[in-house]
């Protein structure tokens, strides 16, 4: 199993920490080991509340969320009234990796990983919708 490691930067009053550790949870149930990376966002902060031990904290995140939050917007001004009905989640593919965005109107997750299959992507992203949705209606 990859050990996981605290992340430089954190910024603690984001997400409480069982919060933290239940998208954690989610992930590496559907993706186990592949599990690289799990950012937790709002429109104003950010955390990555994971960081596989391999790899090295050097991403850019305050652009990969912005990033994440106008493809957000941009995908629900299209595609909001189309026939494929609500926005669940976004699947980026990379040379190395995946990206997996799941977001509401209020805060997201980004979780990066090895390879998976579909199935897998849309079990994550149903408990991380799951998650975030719970969290608003509080």
């Amino acid at each position: 199993m990859a050990e996981a490691r605290e992340p430089a930067g954190m910024a603690p009053d984001v997400l409480a920490e069982e919060g933290a550790e239940q998208l954690v949870a989610a992930a590496r149930t559907g993706l186990g080991d592949r599990l690289r990376s799990l950012t937790f966002f709002t429109r104003d902060d950010y955390s990555q509340v994971y960081l596989r031990d391999d790899l090295e904290q050097d991403a850019d995140l305050t652009s990969f969320i912005g990033h994440e939050w106008r493809g957000f917007e941009t995908t629900q001004a299209v595609y909001g009234d189309s026939e494929l009905g609500t926005y669940e989640f976004t699947l980026r593919g990379f040379e190395n990796g995946y990206l997996l965005r799941v977001t509401t109107d209020r805060v997201g997750v980004f979780v990066t990983s090895d390879g998976a299959n579909l199935r897998d992507y849309e079990e994550v992203a149903g408990a991380l919708r799951d998650l975030l949705a719970g969290w608003e209606e509080r």
